[in-house]
Formats: structure tokens, sequence, C-alpha cells
């Protein structure tokens, strides 16, 4: 098969003014363009070679032969001095090209043996290799439960068959690492596509899907989108996610897209988490999937158990109690590397004026404003306004502003006191801003050597860290008390995640987390039957409220700045909206809740208000969104200055 490559080529410029003959060379076939001058002289008559007899050589060459890439110019032994020196004068130009050549061909597929099978990895790959045409699998494995190597093991079956993988990963920050992977197993060509790369890359990366060059495509959720010559597997890892859903702009589900996409190509698609979203687990259990489970470790060792810290009562250094301090050092001494997961960035989330109680609050969002100590800057998450902290209350003018609460800064801080000899790592948006830092990172850890790694929510996803066997989350009652009715979910999903990290190597792990609400059902399904016995309980209280996945929702969000405007914008909206329903034979059984201010009411700002409609079926619902279209683009309800968008199946409320 032909593919494409990048290349340079160079070919004659149209010369300095200064040049006598007025020719150039074609840049494919290398001819003058006028076929009135004689060539064999050109480099001779030119003033600017005078003295350049490297320079006159080359460029006699490029009119003699055409035009040659860069690499073969300097085989004849021409220097990039020389190239550069008549590019400056511009007497030839230097073209980026796509070349083509045959898809590399090599004696075996992998470039290393396979890994051992356990029964449970190999029923699930003679079931996906068997597939043929559009089948999609969930592939519901516990953590270090051999996922990947399902995958390689289905991918080597369609590289056999010179058909191309598309392989969905959740966050950029995983790239490398499982690019390096695949690249360790296969001889055939693995390229990455995410947000980080250059505009060039990322044309260079198409070309290769689009030709059937790159047999391997790992990228993010705009990979979804990329051509395949000859498409023969969807993989989607963590599918649970939330980083599939584009959530501003052109929104969209990169999973749902990609098992839509399946389904044209007529290809199987495999959807991997250790915890699936309900949605997925629920068509599993309904039949539309074909459900694969992962129960046991290939090291022999169970999925960690839960320990649950009381903080109730006690007294914490710096929100880390006694209990976590010395299990630190149990496993520092031991050699080991312990994980320390809070999903708050900075120093402190809330600075606090001890005289007045007055606190630091970003002007434009209903928020606070977050310190972050390294740079001595008060900064929103919500709408990234930053400025510099203040030396006193801007209330009541007092100096005794305090720090409350703990961001993954201070608890950073607060363990290099108390660990001075240790290494410490932490692992957030502020310390991974390069391309190379999580290449770093995994160096640190790799070397096996006792380690502290500190981290948000980057650190819970997919990542393997043999030498870890000790998982602590800091603060266990995230998502318990939320307004969104997927927190619960969410917080199960992260609670396993970050355990999973733990024991993964040839050591059995321990997870600690610390909560003010060990008796929470939640918790305590987790503790005892772990993400499956929750998923079984929360699919019957979806089904009790028919919110998703036994019903359906879609939200429309308006934003303005004057709220009072937003509130009737919104009215009116939803009475011609349940105008238009009851008016419908028979009436649409969908119902229009709101509006309501959302729970981040006020961001960059903007006053945010939504609706929510919600129906037990797909068809009712998608009647009434296209009644919805119909009334915001073409009604007399007034639009100006007031921003609007619509999210079906949206993640969250917020």
């Amino acid at each position: 098969m032909a593919t494409p490559t990048q290349t340079r080529r160079i070919s004659c410029a149209t010369p300095a003014p200064s040049s006598t003959p007025n020719l150039c060379c074609h840049p494919r076939s290398g001819k003058p363009l006028s076929g009135q001058h004689d060539t064999t002289n050109l480099a001779n008559a030119d003033p600017l070679l005078t003295r350049a007899k490297k320079q006159k050589a080359a460029l006699q060459h490029l009119i003699t032969h055409g035009p040659q890439t860069e690499t073969s110019l300097k085989c004849l032994g021409f220097s990039a001095t020389v190239i550069e020196g008549l590019e400056t004068k511009g007497l030839i130009q230097r073209i980026r090209k796509v070349l083509w050549r045959d898809s590399p061909k090599t004696a075996s597929l992998l470039a290393e043996p396979d890994l051992a099978l356990n029964d449970e990895q190999t029923h699930a790959i003679q079931l996906i290799n068997l597939a043929t045409s559009f089948q999609c699998f969930l592939l519901d494995g516990i953590t270090g439960s051999g996922k990947t190597e399902v995958y390689l093991h289905a991918i080597a079956h369609r590289l056999a068959s010179a058909q191309q993988t598309l392989i969905l990963i959740p966050e950029i920050n995983l790239t490398p690492q499982t690019l390096e992977r695949f690249r360790h197993r296969f001889n055939s060509p693995v390229v990455a596509y995410h947000s980080q790369l250059s505009d060039t890359e990322k044309l260079t990366v198409w070309q290769q899907a689009r030709s059937g060059y790159a047999r391997v495509i790992i990228g993010t959720r705009s990979a979804t989108l990329l051509p395949l010559a000859n498409p023969g597997l969807i993989v989607v890892d963590e599918e649970h996610d939330n980083s599939f859903k584009q959530q501003d702009g052109f929104r969209y589900h990169a999973r749902d897209v990609a098992i839509y996409r399946a389904q044209q190509e007529n290809i199987p698609i495999i959807l991997g988490s250790a915890t699936p979203a309900l949605e997925s687990l629920h068509n599993a259990l309904c039949g539309k999937y074909t459900l694969l489970r992962l129960r046991h470790r290939p090291t022999g060792h169970a999925a960690p158990p839960l320990q649950f810290i009381d903080i109730r009562g006690q007294r914490l250094q710096e929100g880390l109690t006694q209990i976590v301090i010395e299990a630190i050092t149990e496993q520092l001494h031991a050699k080991h590397q312990v994980l320390i997961f809070l999903n708050r960035r900075g120093y402190a989330p809330v600075i606090l004026c001890h005289h007045c109680g007055a606190c630091l609050d970003c002007p434009h969002c209903n928020a606070h404003f977050t310190w972050h100590k390294h740079k001595n800057c008060l900064k929103c998450h919500h709408c990234l306004t930053q400025q510099a902290r203040p030396e006193t209350c801007p209330q009541c003018g007092s100096p005794e502003l305090k720090p409350l609460g703990q961001g993954t800064e201070r608890i950073e801080s607060t363990l290099q006191t108390v660990f001075p000899n240790t290494l410490i790592r932490r692992v957030d948006r502020d310390t991974t801003q390069t391309k190379s830092a999580m290449d770093r990172l995994r160096e640190d850890i790799n070397r096996g050597e006792p380690l502290i790694l500190i981290g948000t929510q980057m650190l819970a996803k997919g990542h393997h860290f043999p030498h870890v066997t000790l998982s602590i989350i800091l603060n266990g009652d995230t998502g318990l008390l939320s307004v969104d009715f997927r927190g619960t979910e969410k917080l199960a999903q992260l609670i396993i995640q970050v355990a999973g990290r733990a024991g993964r190597g040839t050591r059995a792990g321990k997870v600690l987390i610390q909560t003010l609400h060990p008796d929470h059902p939640v918790l305590q399904q987790l503790k005892q039957g772990g993400y499956p016995a929750f998923a079984t309980h929360a699919l019957l209280e979806r089904q009790q409220a028919n919110m998703p996945p036994f019903g359906h929702v879609a939200l429309l969000r308006a934003e303005a700045l004057d709220p009072q405007a937003v509130y009737s914008h919104l009215t009116q909206i939803k009475n011609r909206l349940c105008q238009q329903i009851n008016l419908s034979n028979p009436p649409l059984s969908v119902e229009v809740l709101g509006p309501v201010p959302a729970p981040l009411s006020r961001r960059a700002g903007l006053s945010r208000q939504q609706i929510l409609l919600q129906a037990t079926e797909r068809k009712p619902l998608h009647h009434v969104l296209s009644l919805l279209e119909h009334t915001l683009h073409h009604s007399e309800i007034p639009t100006q200055r007031i921003r609007w968008s619509l999210d079906v199946d949206p993640i969250d409320l917020y």
C-alpha cells in the first residue's frame, strides 16, 4: 500500500534581481519554466556564487537533476550550511512535501512476545476476534486485571488482516505511556493524535490515518473524527470518563460517536473500564452490548480493600490524620511508594478574614478564590481570573487573612516537612504544563525508589504504577451531597480508580480513605461489594426517578449579564414549549422543569439559568427538541445579549 511520509524537497527558486538568467525549476519535474535559456552554465553565471564553490556545485546539480530531497543532497556531500546559504540568497527553496512509500513490511507484526493470559482474558479475546461485523463489547475488568493486554491481542488480530485500530483515551497525559507500550509491542506504525500537537503534526497524522499507513491511532476525543482507510476495530479505554464529553462549542460524547461510527463502518468496538458508566452497564445487562468480565489480576493479588478513617473529632495535621502519617511512614520504610489523592489544586481553596469573616471571592463568579502560594496569587478556577493576594481584608482592612482548607500544594508542603528526606512529586495542572513533565514523572516512578505522589484526578486514570502499595484519598465525601444526579456515580468511580493504582505490581496494595461519613450507604456499598454493588443499587434508584439510563434528559442553559432578562427569556420559552406539547395529538410525554439558577449561578460575570427536559422515551424528547429549536430560532422571543446552549444527555448540571 502506498503510504505518506513527510520529507523536504529542494528546488531552484526564482533568482535574485542581480542574477542574469531569469528561470526557475518546476518543483516536481525539475524542468525550467522557459526552455529558451541554456542551463549548462547557469550556476557559473550567477554573481552571488563567485566564491562559493560548494553552493555553485549544489545549484548546478539541482538544475541538472531537478528537485532533490535534503537527505540526498547531504549524501552527495552538500552540507546543511551549503543548502541554507543557497536558500538565504533566494536561489533555491525548501518545500515540505508528502512523499509516498510502501507500508513497512516485517517478518512479524509483534516487536515483543505476548504476555501470558488467564482464562478470563483468553475468553474475552476469543469472542472479540470472532466478531466480523458491528458488535459492542463492554470489557468490565477490575483495576489491574489486564484490560490493556486484551486490547493488544485484539489489535494484533486486526493487524494480521491489514486493518487499522482507533484507540481513544481520556487524557493527553496518558498518551506517552500508552504510545510507548503499543510501540514496544507492534512493528506496525503507531501514531498519536491530540490537541497539544502542532497543526503540521496533526496534518501528518491525519494523512497517515487516511492513507492507511498508520495502523494504530491513539488519541483523545477528537481522534474519533479521524478518517481511516481500512478500519477494523475501535477501542474506548476508560469509557466512563467525563473527558470524552465536549462541554462547550459543538457538544458531543466521543464514546457515543465512536459507537455510531463502528456501526457505520460495520466493525466491532470495545468499551473498557473498571467502573463502567451506568448507561453502558445498563445496555450490557439488557443485551445491547456483549458483557465481558475480568475479575482477577494476573499478579494473583485481589483488588485492595477499602479502609475508611473517621475524621470526626480528630485533630488533623494540615488535613492528614495520624493514622495516615503512620501508614505513609511504614510504606516508605519498606522502600515502597505512596499515592495521595486530593482533587483540589492550589494551596488553600478559601482565604478568610479572621476579624470580620469575609472571604476573598472572585468578582465574576459565585466562587471563592483559590490561593496558589507558590506564585502568591489568587486564582478563580472557573473563569481563570487571577490577581495578587491582598495584604489586608478588602472589607475591614484587617491583616488577619487565613487560608482555610487544603489543596495539593499545601499537602505537598506539609509532607516535605514531615518527610524531609523523601522524594515528593505533585501532579496537577500546575506542574504538568510541559510535554516532558509526565515523562520525568514516570522515570522517577519506574526507578522503584521510595516516593510520595500527590495529585488530582490526573493520577486516577489508567496509570500503571507497579511500585505503589498505598493509595490515600484525603476527602472521600466529595459528591455525597452533590445536587447533580450523577454525583455519587462519579464519586464511586473516582474512589475505585484511585484505589486501583495500589498493588498492581508484585506486592499487595492498601487503601485509606478519610471521611466525615464512614457509614454513608454509598461508601458501605463500595467497601462490601465494590463497584458492582454500588452500580446495582444506583441503577435501581435511577429507574425509580426515571433518570438516565431509564429516562432521557436535555439541558437548555441561558446566560447574560442581567439575571432578570435570562429568567424572562427562559420563562417565555418554557410557556411556548408547554403550549406546543399540550397541543400535540396525543400530548407528548415530556416534562419541562425550570427555569432555575444553575448550581454555579454566576460565571465570568454572566448569570446562568437553565431548563431541564425529561422524558421516558427518546422519540418524544427529540420531537420536543425540534420544537424548541424552531422556537429559539424563529419565534419573536427576544434573544439579544442572551447566550444559550442545548446539551442532550448532559454529564453534569453545572
